[in-house]
């Protein structure tokens, strides 16, 4: 599954199974010039109720500092499932302000600024984090995805080093760890890659994401292991958001930009907000449009005549 930020909710409403009842979707391998869809993930009524709730609990309740802080927390956490997000922030900035040492809240904090793009913030957030959670794993890693995307990729490799060697049979983390590493040097992040999956690499649907990357597998094979033995739409959705967001790195880093752009806009579309491929599909989206080739010029898509994912 992708990563929900290490956040540990307090409610038993949060998590990646879907409560209601739906239907297992009806999918079949893929043909080359095919795509998996997913219906889009819908506000369920668990998540709507604890908003209720929490709402109720801190207009009406009698709490300390510390409740107010965890409630404060919980409906931020809600909020930022369903796709909130200001509203989130508000309450993660309450938290903060009746507990000023919620590791968790900084982290979420920090997410936030790196979607802005705002960098030496975000970094701050995070270093509180860690100075009051030193084992804090996805402190680390959003500290060096922060780093990453902020240019910094000797600091984006430490962290995501650590992060990798606290869980290696992890392939997002092996992803992770070669995305930093391959900024500073693409042969040894690819050698290392390569290592990973020898040394941890198992028949998980998951770890077929790795073997794109090292060149086992093509796009194709990689959509027919997404959707074996998915069990309901949400599952369905939750894949396929990881999917295309590192189908659109890859396909970025072969400088075919049309396509990616249509693989992180796949991403988005399925509405898994509090994973950070949908997160960081949508930075990726902003920071393409920023270097827009000139009117006139072609892509190399355009070039080979090669058709785009959309």
């Amino acid at each position: 599954m992708g990563y929900l930020l290490g956040v540990l909710v307090l409610l038993p409403l949060w998590g990646c199974s879907s409560s209601s009842q739906v239907e297992p979707p009806k999918v079949t391998q893929p043909q080359p010039t095919s795509l998996v869809l997913a219906t889009p993930l819908q506000v369920s009524y668990q998540s709507e109720l604890a908003l209720a709730r929490l709402g109720q609990m801190l207009g009406e309740m009698e709490l300390t500092p510390e409740q107010r802080a965890e409630l404060f927390y919980e409906r931020a956490v809600v909020f930022d499932r369903v796709g909130l997000r200001s509203l989130a922030r508000l309450d993660f900035n309450r938290a903060l302000r009746e507990k000023p040492d919620f590791a968790e809240a900084y982290n979420f904090i920090g997410v936030y600024l790196v979607q802005q793009q705002n960098y030496d913030e975000a970094y701050e957030a995070f270093d509180s984090a860690l100075e009051l959670a030193p084992d804090y794993d996805y402190a680390y890693l959003n500290r060096g995805i922060a780093l990453y995307y902020g240019n910094r990729p000797s600091l984006s490799i430490s962290d995501m080093k650590r992060f990798y060697e606290a869980q290696p049979e992890d392939p997002y983390r092996a992803l992770w760890f070669y995305l930093a590493e391959r900024k500073l040097d693409e042969s040894t992040a690819m050698s290392h890659l390569r290592d990973h999956l020898n040394k941890h690499g198992d028949d998980a649907w998951n770890w077929d994401l790795v073997r794109l990357y090292t060149g086992q597998i093509n796009a194709t094979q990689l959509m027919g292991s997404v959707v074996k033995g998915v069990k309901d739409n949400r599952e369905l959705a939750e894949r396929l958001c990881e999917t295309y967001f590192y189908l659109g790195k890859f396909e970025l880093f072969k400088g075919n930009r049309k396509e990616a752009i249509s693989y992180f806009k796949l991403a988005l579309a399925n509405n898994v907000y509090d994973f950070i491929e949908h997160r960081y599909a949508l930075l990726e989206l902003e920071l393409m449009a920023r270097k827009s080739p000139p009117p006139g010029s072609q892509t190399q898509s355009e070039q080979s005549g090669k058709p785009a994912a959309l």
